[in-house]
Order: C-alpha cells, then sequence, then structure tokens
C-alpha cells in the first residue's frame, strides 16, 4: 500500500494517541467516498485492530485501516490543516479531480520524525 503522511497530519496523530491511548494504541481512519477531495473520514483512537483491520505503522505511527480504507487510501496523502477556514485531515489523491479545478497541488514536507 502506497500511503503519505504530511508532518503535519503526523503530528496531529501523534498527540491524538498521546492523548487518548496507550502504549500499545493506534489510530483507526477510516474513510469512506464523498467530500471535495472525494473521501470522508471517521477516527479514533483503539486498543487494537478490529476484525478485518490491518495494522500498518508509518514513520512509526500505527494506523489501523480497515479493508474499503486501504483501497481509497492507496496512493493518498494525508495533511491536516488547521486554519481559521478549515480544521481536520484534507487528503491529496492525484487519481481523483478537486471539486476546485484551480486549486494548486501540495507541496510536501518531509516525513522525518519531529519531538513534540
Amino acid at each position: 500500500m502506497n500511503l503519505t503522511i504530511t508532518s503535519s497530519a503526523e503530528k496531529f496523530i501523534r498527540r491524538a494517541l498521546r492523548f487518548d491511548g496507550g502504549a500499545d494504541s493506534g489510530f483507526r481512519l477510516s474513510v469512506s467516498p464523498g467530500g471535495c477531495s472525494g473521501l470522508a473520514a471517521e477516527f479514533s483512537v483503539e486498543a487494537a485492530p478490529k476484525a478485518g483491520e490491518q495494522k500498518f505503522v508509518i514513520n512509526g505511527v500505527p494506523l489501523f485501516l480497515p479493508a474499503e480504507s486501504r483501497l481509497l487510501l492507496d496512493g493518498v496523502t494525508i495533511d491536516f490543516a488547521d486554519t481559521p477556514m478549515q480544521s481536520g485531515f484534507v487528503f491529496h489523491d492525484p487519481k481523483h479531480v478537486a471539486c476546485d479545478s484551480h486549486a494548486k497541488p501540495l507541496a510536501l514536507t518531509s516525513l522525518s520524525q519531529t519531538a513534540d
């Protein structure tokens, strides 16, 4: 599976795991078709993956992904925006045409681990 997480998304996920999870917890990310980016998401911090979910570790971040989410997230870059206009995950899928055809592509940041 080809999935990229920007440093801002990684920071958000690490913070959620630190506040809501234990040592072996993971970040459950369930996505479905919808929204302007092509995906809508629900997330939670869980102690273990549910039946049918697979655990992925990206840059030390444990993700629990259901089967449909794995299909939809293949090739996607997950970012996190926290601005006065928007707060939440932003999905950049090169296979999806955004609602705003004039949108500029995301400039990706390094995936190196940062201290919080």
